[in-house]
């Protein structure tokens, strides 16, 4: 609370009320990159200070020190007040000071506060000697006046900050549970549609059509192909055990995959599997690889009549990252507004668990004709 240089009634602080409601995003703001404030986050900062005037003015009026004089100095500390704060707002964004542990915030929070109540001090001033020119009743505003409003604005923006920091980790927390039921239920989704789409009846149809054609030819190679659709399907059916698995075990219901995709395609499907060692055990979301190779062969294989080949390689980088791509005979069109059910699917299912961390990318290989790549990008954890 600040009192005019004609008034020496001592007054209390009033905590500025403010919160920030924006929409949940997948991914926090870059470095310098600053969300516009929504509707209800200026609703908040207006109110909260606005009630902080009012009790300003309350004060003064009890006191018997109304007059034109206090509202255009309560006017001038709100409106310094409320920029700053702005500020303040602005500059914890573009740091991302939310993802911060709470003693590195409090360290810098207690520098920018008290940065900031000096900082007002001279604002405030600059306006009431400048502009507002009260009438002096021979009191001298000296260090300690400075002080004293100094802490008393520093107060403030400290509650300030309570109210911005706690409603942002309760969002937070929120957003968690929300996402968590979101996975479960992306889950289970996708083990509805990997029963529907990714092992669909034509593809088995086909697959034991071409059995039954090589029990009588070659009952070895039958059994064989009996056994790879029969891992594939238990695979599917228990997809919502887990919500990812080991690399290792992807790739093996891949190959299973490919055995029985290359009864049909025969000589037409040419494929190779490169994978690091140390990459084997890192969790995936099961299904990935199948999707990625399904499309290849779907999409890019089957319409050709000499088909052509697939090369899936997987490795560790030094950034503790894992990548996935899958090159493909083909030609990627994509088409305005459409989006594949399963690689959207995919790409949602990465977001939940990943968040930004992870994406999924098909595009056509800028260094070989005719090519068709699906990169896969993973956090290791």
């Amino acid at each position: 609370m600040y009192i005019p240089m004609s008034m020496s009634t001592p007054m209390l602080p009033l905590p500025a009320a403010n919160s920030e409601l924006l929409p949940a995003s997948k991914a926090g703001p870059v470095l310098g990159q600053v969300p516009a404030p929504s509707r209800l986050y200026w609703y908040c900062q207006l109110v909260g200070w606005l009630l902080y005037a009012a009790f300003n003015l309350l004060v003064f009026t009890v006191f018997g020190n109304a007059s034109v004089d206090s509202y255009l100095i309560t006017a001038a500390i709100v409106c310094t007040l409320l920029v700053l704060s702005h500020g303040l707002r602005y500059y914890i964004r573009a740091n991302r000071w939310e993802q911060l542990p709470p003693l590195p915030l409090l360290g810098r929070l207690l520098f920018t506060n008290l940065l900031l109540s000096v900082l007002s001090q001279f604002i405030i001033w600059a306006i009431i000697i400048g502009l507002i020119r009260p009438a002096s009743t021979g009191s001298p505003y000296g260090l300690a006046q400075f002080i004293g409003y100094s802490f008393n604005v520093n107060f403030v923006l400290w509650l300030w900050a309570g109210f911005y920091f706690g409603w942002h980790y309760l969002r937070r927390s929120r957003e968690a549970e929300v996402n968590t039921w979101k996975l479960a239920a992306a889950v289970r989704e996708a083990e509805m549609r990997t029963l529907k789409a990714q092992i669909n009846p034509h593809f088995m149809f086909n697959g034991l059509n071409n059995i039954r054609a090589l029990v009588m030819e070659d009952p070895a190679r039958a059994r064989d192909m009996i056994t790879h659709l029969s891992d594939l399907l238990r695979y599917s059916i228990q997809l919502n055990s887990a919500e990812q698995v080991p690399l290792h075990r992807e790739l093996e219901i891949v190959e299973h995959y490919l055995e029985l995709e290359a009864m049909q395609l025969e000589e037409r499907l040419r494929y190779t599997l490169d994978v690091d060692p140390a990459a084997l055990h890192v969790p995936i979301p099961p299904m990935t690889l199948q999707l990625l190779v399904e499309n290849a062969i779907k999409h890019g294989l089957a319409p050709r009549p000499v088909g052509g080949f697939i090369h899936l390689a997987a490795q560790l980088n030094d950034g503790g990252a894992l990548h996935i791509t899958v090159r493909n005979t083909g030609r990627y069109e994509p088409r305005p507004g459409h989006h594949g059910v399963g690689v959207q699917n995919a790409r949602e299912r990465l977001a939940l668990l990943f968040g930004s961390a992870a994406h999924l990318h098909l595009a056509n290989d800028p260094h070989a004709p005719d090519t068709v790549v699906a990169h896969l990008q993973l956090p290791v954890r």
